[in-house]
């Protein structure tokens, strides 16, 4: 008598394994909105925290100086070749079309507007701002933010406000370097390459410039060194995967901050342009 064969029991109907909130589709979406409107909190965080007391004067002294001591040197090299070949070009364009007259004019206000506030930010946001990314990045991952707030200390008032305000403060200065050294290194490639004439070349920037043309280089320069300044704390605070994700972060800071500050750029140029008339116009 045989014994009778084992019934297997059924197997199990396969459950679906939940995903996880972090890898949805509609999460992946939203996460740009997300960030967006972190990196904005952040900035208004940073504003509050400015007239908080007490003010970390020493940070900020040593953050100024840092910024400074790295972004003054480049900033003068790039300047003179960057002024020479708006120089060159606007002269090349004006001689064509037989207005050589005003070849000063139409290139200083490029240096000044355009060209000096984007080269000081450019500088700031990848010589200084990858360094301040960096440095906070490795104070997050090392936990040292997370033991001063257990300590109560803001990690905001201390470490982010003297670093934004460095920056901003050095892309003033700086703005105004650039402007003298593009503007200088303008002049001599118009005077001596292509024989233009002192006088006009003068003449020609005191009849189209005016005095807002130099308040919104500066205006620009302030607001660049603080969205620099904004976007490396914030990539700085949110690091992602230990070291390696520092060394992302910082990558990310400079091309977010790329992006920003020509969009901003446009958008301030337009205003200008709408608000303010051309000079004897």
């Amino acid at each position: 008598m045989t014994a009778p064969l084992p019934v297997r029991p059924p197997a199990p109907a396969a459950e679906k394994t939940p995903e996880p909130p972090g890898q949805r589709p509609s999460s992946r979406l939203l996460a740009p909105l997300r960030q967006t409107g972190q990196l904005f909190a952040l900035a208004l965080a940073v504003a509050r925290a400015v007239f908080r007391r007490p003010f970390q004067v020493r940070e900020f002294i040593e953050q100024f100086w840092f910024v400074a001591s790295v972004t003054i040197l480049p900033a003068a090299l790039v300047s003179i070749p960057f002024g020479a070949v708006i120089a060159l070009q606007v002269g090349s364009l004006t001689e064509q079309l037989g207005a050589q007259s005003f070849t000063g004019g139409a290139s200083v206000l490029a240096v000044i507007q355009q060209a000096s506030p984007l080269i000081v930010a450019l500088l700031i946001a990848g010589a200084a701002g990858s360094a301040i990314c960096a440095d906070l990045g490795s104070r997050k991952i090392r936990e040292e933010l997370d033991a001063m707030e257990v300590m109560g200390v803001s990690p905001i008032q201390r470490l982010v406000v003297p670093r934004v305000l460095a920056t901003m403060f050095v892309a003033v200065l700086l703005n105004g370097l650039v402007s003298v050294v593009g503007t200088l290194g303008g002049y001599f490639f118009n005077v001596i390459m292509q024989d233009g004439t002192p006088g006009a070349y003068l003449a020609s920037f005191s009849a189209l410039a005016q005095l807002p043309d130099l308040y919104v280089g500066e205006l620009k320069a302030l607001i660049f060194g603080f969205i620099a300044g904004i976007v490396a704390a914030y990539r700085g605070l949110n690091p992602r995967g230990g070291p390696k994700g520092v060394g992302d972060a910082v990558n990310q800071s400079v091309v977010i901050t790329f992006l920003l500050l020509f969009l901003v750029n446009m958008i301030i140029t337009a205003v200008y342009l709408q608000i303010v008339p051309p000079k004897g116009g």
